[in-house]
């Protein structure tokens, strides 16, 4: 059982995306703080394997093959991780896809995806969950709603347009939903890493993106995902009437 020292005990948390990257990091660090955590992604295998990790460390985790865009799927997840797990006060909508290109290439599959998965998954899985975070905080405990977005979404990157514009969309989402729910003590944030070592660049195939990646690696320091959750871990251990409401992380030589 988590000591009830540890910063997020009690805490029971939702990831999406949880499978790699940030939300992999997350699951880790929010567990490593005594908070119980559903991994929710497409790999089913790869959360088996961190949820192996983490009951070793003496924590709780579930691990449940969900996608986002399969409102069926995320339903029935919401079913389970209830009667395992309990009410949850703690998302982090995490899932999400990079397919830059050239509007001009007309990758029609590539855009549709991430307004399915960016956009529409998003909005379910706050759907889904808003009841129970709603709960959680009338109880009188803290509440907290993260969405990633990314720096993308007040900055211009050729080639990225649709993607720019998804998470561009969330963030103003996010600033709507504290507006609906901060007044009933629900945290909502949207937090915008910028460059960010994560499996999310994996399926990049647009040549001008592909170049400019690269000489980002050469020459900046990328954050880390276990960075990232670090912040994800500071922000919602704070007292539940301290909300950062949009929070851009950057590498320091980022411009």
């Amino acid at each position: 059982m988590a000591s009830p020292t540890l910063p997020l005990s009690g805490r029971i948390a939702v990831i999406t995306g949880a499978s790699s990257g940030i939300g992999a990091a997350t699951a880790l660090r929010l567990s490593r703080d005594g908070a119980k955590v559903a991994l929710l992604a497409r790999r089913k295998e790869r959360l088996d394997t961190l949820v192996s990790s983490i009951t070793q460390g003496g924590g709780r985790a579930l691990a449940l093959g969900v996608d986002v865009q399969d409102a069926k799927s995320v339903a029935e997840a919401a079913k389970v991780i209830a009667g395992e797990l309990g009410v949850v006060d703690l998302v982090l909508n995490g899932a999400g896809v990079m397919r830059p290109s050239r509007m001009d290439e007309h990758r029609t599959r590539d855009w549709e995806e991430m307004i399915d998965l960016n956009v529409k998954g998003a909005v379910r899985i706050v759907e889904t969950f808003v009841d129970p975070l709603l709960a959680a905080a009338k109880a009188g405990g803290a509440a907290d709603l993260i969405n990633i977005s990314s720096v993308a979404a007040q900055s211009v990157f050729p080639n990225f347009n649709v993607y720019s514009a998804t998470k561009a969309a969330i963030t103003h989402l996010s600033r709507h939903l504290r507006a609906e729910l901060g007044p009933r003590f629900v945290r909502v944030m949207a937090l915008e890493p910028g460059l960010v070592t994560t499996p999310l660049h994996d399926g990049n195939d647009d040549p001008g993106a592909s170049a400019w990646l690269k000489s980002a690696r050469e020459t900046l320091t990328w954050l880390s995902p276990e960075e990232v959750a670090g912040i994800i871990a500071f922000a919602t251990a704070l007292p539940r009437h301290i909300n950062f409401q949009q929070l851009t992380l950057m590498p320091t030589q980022q411009a």
